[in-house]
């Protein structure tokens, strides 16, 4: 089992992608640019936490962890985008939404635990 298995971040943001590439495979109301702007964005996130996690310097760890922090709010913008275009119902929203926000506070935990002074 590699590391990153281990993170219950990880199992997130797993179920994240999985969750949100099925609402967009069987939504076709969405642009197909926002849909792939989307698609990257929450790829982003899932890929530079394994990337970071694979990392042996803490600077480089923490430099992914940036990048995928800065990718979820990327795909919160797009999600409240596609909510004020009334293209998602208020549940699968709320749902997408809480889990970003999981996956940030997480995220910045994760960055702030290689900031710490080691004792």
């Amino acid at each position: 089992m590699f590391d990153f298995e281990r993170l219950e971040l990880y199992q997130i943001a797993k179920e994240q992608t999985i969750l949100l590439l099925g609402f967009l495979q069987s939504d076709s109301r969405i642009d197909d640019y926002l849909k792939d702007q989307w698609k990257r964005a929450n790829f982003s996130i899932y890929l530079n936490l394994i990337e970071g996690t694979g990392r042996i310097s803490e600077n480089d760890k923490k430099h992914f962890l940036t990048i995928a922090r800065g990718s979820v709010y990327e795909s919160v913008a797009i999600l409240n985008l596609v909510k004020d275009m009334n293209e998602i119902d208020e549940d699968r929203y709320n749902d997408l939404y809480q889990r970003y926000e999981s996956i940030s506070k997480m995220l910045l935990g994760m960055y702030r635990s290689y900031s710490k002074p080691k004792t």
